[in-house]
């Protein structure tokens, strides 16, 4: 019996028992896919899993493959026998004889693949129970007589319609011998398959091969994959053969032919489209089968196959990427065979086969996927739109006039080759053999058709951001437009399309398009439009000379119309002519007012011919930022763009942008700066972005707007009012041409726009870029002073220099500047006094000497005549006097009546040197204002002083430091007390000229002495000569420096003696040792120090209260005991008070004595006296001194007396201000004299053992 179904099946055919196969069918057939099998190929591919499904046909002799019969679908992969005998007669006399016919049949016909089933039953053994073999059973004697080597072939299946374990594994044995077997059969079946199929292929090159014969047993081998479900492996059985048939048919196209590909070459008579709406064409197959197949047959069925496993794969996406390649590879294939097909056939065929494939892909994709996967299949609805536009123009359906006989004849020619609609498609309304042939029906079906299938397209596109595509079919559709008569809707879908050619640089395209364009606008009457294309095309190069003499004229005769001003039309400057450079002379774009700024232009003209401009004229903008009369700008603007500038220019006939347009304007940067008002100092600084309008707006694809490769241009703005520079009847010959204008009127201005007016038409250049800026300034005159070296030193003749810039003024003969004198800063007079006059250019116009006339309060200064513009140079010496008194004389006023400010020196953060500001007013001729100049000169020297002391005698040092960077020699140091005629100074110098170099100080030494009582204050004055070395005598200039010293006189001396341990002669280290102080009044008691003094004896003289203080800041000596103290001192002289004070010293050797501190200790009843010095060199401090002399403290003893001697004499430990407190006063420099300053004293060590180490070798 014959169990098959639809789906093709590896073949089973069984013998033997048909009922007992029959009741085991369906069970078999169930289970035998249900567990995969793991398939190992040959030549090393990659092993599978696969489910086996099988067929199973009953056995019969005369279907058994013969002898060179390769076909596979056909092949029986094994046979089976089935039995169920058991008893041993019955196999003796039947069953036996059955399977030996069997056996045999199979052994003559080559199978070596079969297997026998044994099946068992208690049913059967039971009845048979009596004739069962004593020793072997059925199977064993089966396995004797057909299976001597392969005992494998017999199998047992026991009680299969039973639902127990045994049967079950019984079951699960047979179903995987049974797996085991087919895939061995069918690995090695299919393995002989491809080898026989490699072989045929390979003798393609031999005559009598037929491409047809081997189509269909590669395609066998596709069947037999797709049978096993590996539809991979049989689209590439399918994809080989494509390859085969294409590398064929190039090979016929360059000369290399096929006797079988002349069946190919048959006239097509049939164009039907694609067919996949079935899994096997079987009516294609066979016509290929018998070799009568055309070339669109044989495509139509060869990707009807790969779309059927493609869908199978679940790639329906690369269904249409095929399809779009096989229908222009076809198209092609048709040419390069020479196949002779009606003309409009082939897109006939290519459309249905577009729908066809795109209406398969809906059916097995959901609305979602088809909307989320368009692009995929966009171009075949693109390519269909284009196909059936070919055919309504063959048949006639797209001119105005509408199909001719000779139209009808040949669109019933192409509905014939149609054929009858296919029964898959009679149901579908949408079917596409009715929208082809409703299409081709009437004008108005084929609009309404086309129309659908362009706006789908144009739509699939933009949803995909495709915008060059899109434009590309409305193009289409606008030319379909323009056959139907209807302009205004072609031109919208032309101006799209010329956007796409503009961009992507397509020049011929661009020209056919504005071509189209122009006659669209014509016929629109759109005037402007039109004149505005027509220019770009008289400019356009890809143009005959005469179609652009043509479109010139259209411009000139529409020029030449009456003068009626609502008439007038503007047009872009760019498809006229451009403006390639600039060139301004002078070359620094800046001249005063007065003088003459030409700016030349070079413009190259677009047009074919001369054309006659009555006006060229330039707008321009004053500039309010620099504004330029009050003078020069800086010129920043100007550094970018000097003298010339170059402007580029893209090509007018839309080629492809520059690098430098794609990429936006370039940055036009300028600097800003914020200064004070005050002193014109920098405050801050920043760039500014001037054309940020341009650089920051929206960059759309298309191309900018203001170029010639516009589409349809902006609306120009003509600026009403704005400035102009003119030239009037120009004519512009076609390429380069020069215009000069001519510029005067005062300002710093912009170029903006460039206009040409041509009779009733306006060419406007919107935007100069980059920008350009000239200037014609008014500038005020301006006076400057300023040193001829830095810096300048105070005390020196310094030379300075007068800067003039007359400005817009010219100064007369007899003209004067009058300079108010200071007395701190003198004009010194001079022999001569000679003045340089340069031009504008820094070129030397002229010398002349000036004439000086002071007077006790101005100096005049005669200037020579100078034109404007120019710049007056001249030099003056003058003097600033060093400051040294603190004497200020009564407020002078300057001649304008303002109150003199006396200069006052101070520190400068960028030299050591002490500056002066000193200010001159200057009275100028061209201005009723006085102008206020300062100039900074610096203290070559700093001085300080200091007062030393020798029991009672007494020195005073001045150190003259040199903190500029010239060297001095100095001469005729004195130094001067101006109170006191009996006190005399001694100096102790022995130069009297001494050279100071920079960087260096001087010290000068005098010894003070008086016959009387010494005096308590004294206002001292240093003096002394200066000037750089190796100058004359006259040249040396005078230094003074007054300082004030008060309580000179020496108050107390301190002796200080040291005696050694009893017994001992010298000290010894570790042992105490006696330190005795000895204080001594040396002067009577000043009225000043009486009026300090607060305590009184009634009955006894004054005294005063001191308090001492030992300690040892390099920690020599231990002090032990009380380390300070309070005494009470006699204000008389010669009294005297010793204090002894024990010492241990820490280390032998030569000691310097202890440091002896003495301090004023004054009660709280004595009023704070705070006597500031600022001339003296030493600070009197109270409670640095205190607090450094607590810290030179060393020992605990002394800490704790310091501790409450600090607590009762600190004045900064009140704790309320206005409180009088018991404090401590250190004394001034020079009132205490401690003898023992510098003393030393021998200490020796502790014991006398010397320990010395002698090494000898």
């Amino acid at each position: 019996s014959d169990v098959t179904d639809e789906r093709l099946r590896p073949l089973l055919r069984s013998a033997g028992d048909q009922g007992l196969f029959t009741s085991l069918y369906t069970s078999l057939a169930q289970q035998l896919p249900r567990e995969p099998m793991e398939w190992r190929r040959t030549y090393g591919r990659a092993p599978k899993m696969i489910h086996l499904e099988a067929n199973f046909v009953q056995f019969k002799e005369e279907l058994l493959p013969k002898e060179g019969n390769k076909a596979l679908l056909t092949f029986p992969f094994l046979h089976i026998y089935w039995t169920d005998c058991c008893d041993t007669e019955a196999y003796k006399s039947t069953v036996k004889e059955d399977m030996t016919r069997w056996h045999n049949s199979l052994r003559a016909h080559s199978s070596a693949d079969w297997v026998i089933i044994v099946v068992e039953t208690n049913d059967t053994k039971k009845k048979n129970k009596t004739n069962i073999l004593p020793r072997s059973s059925i199977v064993d004697k089966i396995r004797s007589d057909f299976c001597n080597k392969q005992n494998d072939r017999c199998v047992v299946l026991s009680d299969p319609l039973k639902d127990s374990s045994r049967s079950q594994e019984s079951w699960n044995a047979l179903l995987l011998k049974l797996r085991t077997l087919l895939l061995m059969s069918f690995t090695k079946n299919l393995g002989r398959f491809e080898d026989d199929m490699r072989t045929l292929r390979e003798k393609r090159t031999q005559p009598g091969w037929s491409f047809c014969e081997y189509f269909m047993v590669q395609e066998e081998l596709a069947f037999v994959f797709e049978m096993l479900q590996q539809f991979e492996d049989a689209l590439v059985q399918y994809d080989e053969l494509d390859a085969l048939f294409t590398q064929y048919v190039l090979n016929f196209g360059a000369g290399d032919t096929a006797n079988w590909l002349g069946s190919f070459c048959a006239p097509v008579r049939s164009w039907s489209g694609l067919l996949l709406r079935r899994p096997i064409d079987m009516e294609k197959r066979d016509g290929i089968q018998r070799g009568e197949a055309s070339l669109l047959d044989l495509r139509s069925y060869l990707f009807s196959r790969q779309c059927t496993l493609l869908i199978f794969l679940l790639r329906p996406w690369e269904v249409t990427q095929r399809a779009l390649e096989l229908l222009h590879n076809c198209v092609q294939e048709l040419r390069l065979l020479e196949v002779s097909v009606l003309e409009g056939a082939l897109d006939c065929w290519v459309f249905l086969s577009c729908l066809e494939v795109l209406h398969r892909i809906e059916g097995c994709c959901d609305p979602a996927q088809l909307a989320a996967n368009c692009s995929h299949t966009v171009g075949l609805w693109a390519y269909a739109t284009d196909k059936l536009k070919s055919l309504g123009e063959l048949c006639g359906l797209v001119s105005e006039k509408g199909p001719t006989s000779e139209d009808l004849n040949r669109t019933v020619d192409l509905l014939a080759g149609l054929g009858d609609e296919r029964p898959e498609t009679v149901s579908s309304l949408q079917s596409p053999y009715k929208k082809l042939k409703e299409a081709l029906s009437s004008v108005e079906a084929f609009e309404r058709h086309y129309l659908e299938l362009s706006h789908a397209a144009m739509e699939m596109y933009r949803a995909i951001g495709r915008l060059r595509s899109a434009r590309l079919v409305g193009k289409s559709l606008a030319e379909f437009y323009m056959r139907k008569g209807d302009p205004e809707r072609a031109e919208a879908f032309l101006q799209e399309a010329v956007k796409s050619y503009t961009s992507e640089g397509w020049s011929l395209p661009v020209t056919h398009t504005r071509k189209q364009i122009a006659e669209c606008q014509k016929l629109l009457g759109r005037t402007e439009d039109y004149l505005q294309t027509s220019a770009l095309l008289a400019g356009d190069g890809n143009l005959t000379t005469e179609e652009r003499k043509h479109f010139c004229q259209e411009i000139l005769t529409f020029a030449a119309k009456s003068n009626d001003q609502s008439h007038k039309v503007t047009l872009s400057m760019a498809v006229f002519s451009q403006l390639t450079r600039l060139q301004f002379r002078p070359a620094t774009a800046s001249v005063h007012s007065g003088a003459v700024l030409e700016a030349e232009l070079t413009l190259r003209c677009l047009m074919p011919v001369s054309v006659r401009i009555q006006q060229l004229a330039v707008s321009i903008h004053f500039d309010l930022e620099r504004a330029g009369t009050n003078g020069r700008s800086k010129g920043a603007s100007r550094a970018t763009n000097p003298g010339t500038v170059e402007f580029s220019q893209a090509d007018p006939s839309a080629g492809p942008a520059s690098s430098v347009a794609a990429a936006g304007p370039p940055l036009e940067l300028d600097e800003i700066q914020d200064r004070s008002p005050s002193d014109n100092s920098l405050n801050s600084t920043g760039v500014v972005c001037k054309n940020t309008h341009l650089v920051m707006r929206r960059h759309d694809t298309g191309s900018p707007p203001d170029t010639a490769n516009c589409v349809s241009p902006p609306a120009l703005t003509v600026k009403d009012g704005a400035q102009m520079l003119k030239v009037q009847d120009v004519t512009l010959e076609p390429g380069n041409n020069s215009i000069t204008f001519t510029a005067g009127q005062p300002g710093t201005y912009t170029l903006r726009q460039l206009y040409a007016t041509v009779g009733q038409v306006q060419f406007v250049l919107p935007h100069i870029y980059p920008s350009v800026q000239y200037e014609v300034y008014s500038q005020e005159p301006q006076l400057t002073v300023e040193p001829l070296s830095e810096p300048l030193l105070a005390g020196l003749p310094q030379t300075v220099k007068f800067t003039l810039l007359t400005g817009h003024y010219a100064v007369k003969k007899g003209d004067a500047l009058q300079l108010s004198n200071t007395d701190t800063m003198p004009i010194l007079p001079s022999a001569s006094c000679p003045a340089r006059i340069t031009s504008p250019a820094a070129e030397l116009v002229g010398e002349s000497a000036l004439s000086i006339q002071s007077s006790e309060k101005v100096t005049s200064i005669s200037l020579p005549a100078t034109p404007p513009y120019h710049t007056l140079e001249f030099h003056l010496e003058v003097l600033c006097i060093i400051p040294h008194g603190p004497d200020r004389p009564a407020n002078e006023r300057l001649t304008n009546g303002e109150v003199r400010h006396r200069p006052r020196s101070y520190s400068h953060p960028d030299t050591p040197m002490t500056a002066i500001d000193q200010r001159m007013s200057i009275d100028c001729p061209w201005s009723i204002y006085s102008t206020l100049l300062a100039l900074t000169f610096y203290i070559p020297f700093k001085t300080k002083h200091s007062v030393l002391s020798a029991g009672n005698r007494k020195y005073i040092q001045v150190c003259l430091q040199n903190v500029s960077d010239v060297n001095f020699t100095l001469a005729e140091m004195q130094l001067t007390e101006k109170q006191h005629e009996l006190l005399e100074l001694q100096s102790l110098n022995t130069k009297t000229q001494q050279l100071l170099c920079s960087k260096h100080s001087l010290f000068c030494l005098w010894e003070v002495r008086w016959k009387d009582d010494p005096p308590s204050c004294l206002q001292c004055v240093f003096s002394a000569n200066f000037s750089p070395p190796k100058q004359d005598v006259s040249t040396f200039k005078p230094f003074h420096y007054q300082f004030q010293l008060e309580r000179v006189s020496t108050l107390y001396s301190v002796r200080a003696e040291i005696l050694p341990p009893a017994g001992e002669q010298h000290c010894r280290c570790g042992l105490l040792s006696g330190l005795e102080v000895c204080i001594t009044r040396l002067t009577e008691a000043t009225e000043g120090e009486a009026a300090e003094d607060s305590k009184t004896d009634a009955d006894g003289p004054k005294s005063t209260k001191l308090m001492y203080e030992v300690a040892d800041s390099s920690s020599n000596w231990a002090v032990c005991g009380r380390s300070s103290g309070m005494v009470s001192m006699p204000m008389a002289a010669d009294a005297a008070h010793k204090v002894r004070i024990e010492v241990m010293p820490l280390f032998a050797g030569h000691l310097p004595f202890p440091k002896i501190k003495v301090l004023k200790y004054l009660p709280h009843t004595a009023a704070v006296a705070i006597q500031p010095d600022p001339d003296s060199c030493v600070e009197n401090d109270s409670l640095s001194l205190l607090d450094k002399a607590l810290d030179d403290q060393g020992d605990t003893a002394s800490i704790r007396s310091r501790g409450s001697v600090h607590s009762v004499g600190s004045g900064d430990q009140q704790p309320q201000r206005g409180v009088a407190m018991p404090r401590l006063e250190p004394f001034d420099a020079g009132q205490v004299f401690n003898h023992s300053h510098t003393q030393q004293v021998l200490v020796l060590p502790a014991t006398d053992d010397h320990i010395m180490e002698v090494n000898a070798t």
